[in-house]
């Protein structure tokens, strides 16, 4: 989704990259793929990002990395969908332990590295956190606390000059984003592209936002002339 094509957008850019994620059979085939279309070194970190385990283990390789770090991308995300009433104590928890306390925890442990080289940081969010709904109140609530977090880092890190921003997408057409489309348009009675078509046309919009857009915007934020 917008991860892969984020580091594909980036590799095509001049980066070298470390994917990081939990499946590691997903990860060695994105990495394989996008270091053959650019020529690009891209090595893999098998870690979950919800866990001080996995943060030790970024750490852990980018450590003795030559090439130190320019830039932090934080797009990891599995807040589960559902009202107050239908989510549990758990999902809450893990919902903010991957998407907001993992960020915080890599950026607090990789900001020598990222101060050293005057670099980056891009968190993506999401649109729920601007524009709540009942049905997405746990990834609206983190995105909340992610983008006024990421606000008051911003203001601190200009002493390190350290860049952070914020890309925050509207409706990406993701795998995951076209799944619940169609999950949505079962119950009303729609294909999956009219179910599409409806939502784009209530949200007022002239189309659907796709991976690549976001991998631009997230590539803008990351280079030079964004400061």
């Amino acid at each position: 989704g917008i991860g892969r094509a984020i580091a594909e957008r980036l590799a095509t850019e001049g980066c070298d990259l470390l994917l990081v994620a939990r499946t590691e059979a997903d990860l060695r085939a994105a990495a394989d793929e996008i270091a053959a279309a650019s020529g690009r070194t891209v090595e893999v970190c098998v870690a979950d990002l919800s866990k001080i385990s996995g943060i030790e283990a970024v750490a852990g390789w980018l450590g003795p990395s030559p090439g130190g770090l320019d830039i932090l991308v934080n797009n990891a995300c599995a807040a589960k969908g559902g009202t107050i009433f239908e989510l549990q104590e758990e999902d809450w928890q893990a919902g903010f332990e991957l998407k907001f306390y993992g960020a915080l925890r890599l950026i607090r442990k990789l900001w020598p590295l990222l101060k050293k080289a005057r670099g980056t940081v891009v968190n993506v969010t999401g649109y729920f956190g601007k524009t709540p709904a009942p049905n997405i109140i746990l990834g609206g609530a983190i995105n909340a606390a992610f983008v006024n977090t990421s606000k008051a880092l911003a203001q601190m890190s200009l002493v390190d000059d350290v860049n952070i921003n914020v890309v925050r997408p509207g409706m990406t057409m993701t795998d995951r984003q076209r799944a619940l489309l169609v999950q949505w348009g079962e119950a009303q009675g729609l294909t999956g592209d009219e179910a599409e078509q409806r939502r784009i046309a209530a949200m007022g919009l002239r189309r659907a936002g796709e991976p690549q857009d976001v991998a631009a915007m997230t590539a803008f934020l990351a280079a030079l002339r964004a400061r």
